[in-house]
């Protein structure tokens, strides 16, 4: 007669269902754990792009505030509520939201419909500029953040 069962098998969570564009959607949270959930169910190239600038973010704002909210991460500086920073993944790019990016020198490239938001869009193909961001990154973090 066998003994009493010692385990439980565990169902594995289901993947997180990529909306349009492909961006992943991720129940909102604070703190690392839900960026680190979105940026696990980033597609294809995107997971790794998301990592790198997820840990770019980190080294330029040491303690860096993290959440998901809308189903993209958001980054705010220590000891800040608004946040000035988020990512989200679109068909061919990731757009990185610098909230407060009409401040930034040299302002972001890409224009928002809203007139302090600028967008830097980073691609498979294009190398980031990395010191560029980290510069910006820096700066947007100086700056008091939206809040949302």
């Amino acid at each position: 007669m066998p003994g009493p069962r010692t385990s439980k098998a565990v169902a594995s969570p289901a993947s997180p269902r990529l909306l349009s564009g492909g961006n992943p959607q991720i129940p909102k949270g604070e703190g690392d754990a839900p960026v680190q959930a979105w940026i696990a169910a980033a597609p294809e190239w995107k997971r790794a792009a998301a990592a790198r600038l997820d840990a770019l973010v980190e080294q330029a704002v040491p303690g860096v505030r993290k959440a998901v909210k809308w189903n993209s991460p958001l980054y705010a500086a220590p000891g800040q509520e608004g946040w000035f920073l988020s990512l989200h993944c679109f068909t061919r790019y990731i757009k990185v939201a610098f909230l407060t990016g009409a401040h930034l020198e040299p302002v972001p490239p890409e224009a928002s419909k809203h007139p302090q938001t600028r967008y830097l869009h980073v691609f498979e193909e294009a190398p980031l500029d990395e010191a560029q961001f980290l510069d910006w990154v820096r700066q947007a973090a100086a700056i008091p953040g939206e809040r949302m």
